[in-house]
C-alpha cells in the first residue's frame, strides 16, 4: 500500500467532514479498481463498509492508498497541438523579409524625431 504525501487533503487536514460528493468520487473509484482486478472481492466488502462510515477524511486514508492513482494535471495546450515529436526541436521560421525590417527601423527613426520635437518645444 503505497503512503499518501504529505499534501494530500486525507493526511494534511485528516479532521475535515467527509462530504457526499467526495464520497461518492471515491466509490466511484473503488468501482473501476474492483471492475479493472486492481481491488479484491474482500478489501472492496471492506473499503465499501470504511467509505459509508467514515465521517472525516483521515478515516478513508486506508481505502484512498489502496486504490490506483489518479492523474491530477491536464496535458499541456502546447503538447498536445505540437507536430513535433517529444525531445525534438522544431525548424526555425523563415527569415523576415529585408522590407520589414525597413520598415521598423524607419518606424524608430520617426518616433525618435518626435520625441525629440516634443521636448523641444517644452523647453
Amino acid at each position: 500500500m503505497p503512503e499518501l504525501p504529505r499534501s494530500s487533503k486525507y493526511v494534511s487536514m485528516p479532521h475535515a467532514a467527509l462530504d457526499a460528493d467526495e464520497r461518492n468520487r471515491l466509490v466511484a473509484r473503488l468501482n473501476e479498481a474492483y471492475a479493472d482486478g486492481a481491488v479484491g472481492s474482500d478489501a472492496y466488502h471492506a473499503h465499501l463498509d470504511r467509505l459509508f462510515s467514515a465521517s472525516t477524511l483521515g478515516e478513508v486514508v486506508p481505502v484512498v492508498q489502496d486504490l490506483p492513482s489518479v492523474a491530477t494535471h491536464e496535458t499541456p495546450a502546447l503538447v498536445e497541438v505540437g507536430t513535433t515529436p517529444p525531445g525534438e526541436v522544431a525548424p526555425a521560421s523563415a527569415p523576415r523579409p529585408m522590407t520589414t525590417v525597413l520598415l521598423a527601423a524607419a518606424g524608430g527613426v520617426a518616433l525618435m524625431v518626435l520625441v525629440v520635437l516634443v521636448l523641444l518645444i517644452l523647453l
